[in-house]
């Protein structure tokens, strides 16, 4: 297994964890109270860190920083199913790492368990499937038609996906375990977790057919 492409997954997923945190913790501080500006800049900040990564990363690794995505790539035989349990660990890793350099550097304890309730209903795990899907449906579709527009294309997507998802979108197993590990704006309590991740693992099924049926390239 290449040491070069689970230090990319493990740096890039933990960069992208301390765009949703750390933003959220200062969007917070900041906002005064106002819930709807302090989500703005969260995700704001979580699309450009997208942008960011993707595009720096992708040669190494192809910029997955989400198990979701790692098992797409995996289905579609463009993944080796050997390297799937290492890009896994290492995103699950790198993001909670990330969650913690946050904790360091807006001076909150290092470790901390989430206690935000809000985050389970029907809506909200339906909202999941959408939301992973749709992740899905961008990134293939821009590898169909124009690779070099994906890191803007997914930037763009969780932006605005962060706004027209009752969960914020998630859309990642990795980010929603991290998230389980900062009583912060962004935090997710435990129990919750493994819902949101079925979800996410749904998403990931029905954008397997259908997306490979979609983006199909002609005979």
């Amino acid at each position: 297994m290449n040491a070069r492409r689970l230090a990319a997954e493990f740096l890039g997923t933990g960069f992208l964890l301390i765009g949703v945190v750390g933003s959220g913790i200062m969007a917070q501080s900041l906002s005064g109270g106002n819930i709807a500006l302090a989500l703005l800049a969260n995700a704001i900040a979580t699309g450009c860190m997208l942008y960011a990564i993707i595009t720096t990363l992708g040669p190494l690794s192809g910029a997955h920083f989400n198990p979701a995505v790692t098992l797409a790539f995996a289905l579609r035989g463009e993944h080796d199913w050997r390297e799937v349990p290492g890009y896994v660990l290492v995103q699950i890793a790198g993001g909670i790492l990330g969650v913690w350099a946050c904790h360091i550097m807006f001076d909150l304890p290092l470790l901390q368990s989430s206690q935000t309730m809000h985050r389970t209903s029907l809506a909200q795990w339906f909202s999941e499937i959408v939301a992973t899907f749709g992740l899905l449906f961008v990134i293939f579709g821009g590898l169909r038609s124009k690779p070099d527009t994906v890191p803007a294309l997914v930037g763009l997507y969780i932006t605005g996906a962060y706004w027209f998802t009752s969960s914020t979108s998630f859309a990642n197993p990795a980010v929603t375990i991290a998230r389980g590990f900062s009583d912060t704006f962004a935090g997710i309590y435990p129990g919750h977790i493994l819902g949101f991740i079925a979800m996410q693992l749904i998403g990931v099924v029905l954008g397997h057919f259908v997306l490979r049926w979609l983006f199909a390239k002609e005979a």
